[in-house]
């Protein structure tokens, strides 16, 4: 059996805790075990951080100044967002914990905690994640293949080397072939819902995926201009 710190070795977990010591005692102990770990101090923060950093985990403290704990974490998933978030609150009645869980959080750990179990769980459920995202389709857009799992895409056999925010975007318009998405809409699933970019960062996006995947003509596979509102994928 793998190591369960080995086996995850450099996932990304975001700790949103406004406690000083308490936060960055659980990053060093995270660290150590082999995570790599962001901190956010108050509920502003870590909204951002939830979307922008793209972490693997977040560990959320539910009484937060500015936004709390459970308007960012009904914010993820409102947003379509299924990064697990395992609570850490000091609020230990069941009420409290029924809440939680069915605001989205994935589990529910109590303050005073114990350390081991933090991290086991911790582990549990990046493995559920693993093991769900071992299933993850691939998708086939004509001679294009796009392996969401591998994070790779290749055309007529050949890698096509894309850049994170390329890939992204791909995965987004070919996950719903036809559908038209607003430039805004696509800078917030993408970029992140406080990204301060323009319409134009899309355009620009979009030139160049035509250009790599050498899909710009009608007939085949490519990605439309629907003018004035953003942009589709067509597959013939």
């Amino acid at each position: 059996m793998k190591d369960g710190c080995r086996e995850h070795a450099g996932a990304k977990v975001l700790v949103i805790e406004d406690d000083r010591s308490l936060r960055e005692g659980l990053a060093m102990n995270l660290r150590l075990n082999g995570y790599e770990t962001i901190m956010a101090a108050d509920g502003e923060s870590g909204m951002k951080a939830a979307f922008d950093a793209r972490p693997d985990l977040i560990v959320l403290d539910i009484m937060l100044p500015g936004w709390t704990g459970t308007e960012i974490l009904g914010e993820l998933r409102s947003r379509g967002e299924n990064v697990p978030v395992l609570i850490l609150s000091a609020r230990n009645t069941t009420p409290d914990k029924i809440e939680g869980l069915r605001t989205g959080a994935d589990d529910y750990m109590t303050k005073p905690f114990d350390l081991s179990e933090l991290i086991a769980r911790i582990e549990a459920l990046l493995r559920r994640r693993g093991a769900a995202g071992d299933g993850v389709p691939s998708l086939v857009l004509g001679d294009i293949l796009v392996d969401r799992a591998a994070r790779l895409v290749t055309r007529r056999g050949k890698a096509v080397a894309l850049s994170a925010k390329e890939f992204e975007l791909l995965c987004l318009l070919a996950a719903s072939p036809g559908r038209v998405f607003t430039r805004d809409g696509i800078l917030e699933k993408v970029w992140g819902w406080d990204y301060e970019g323009t319409a134009r960062t899309v355009d620009n996006f979009v030139v160049s995926l035509r250009r790599k995947l050498k899909i710009s003509r009608p007939g085949g596979v490519r990605i439309a201009t629907v003018r004035g509102v953003g942009y589709r994928l067509e597959v013939a």
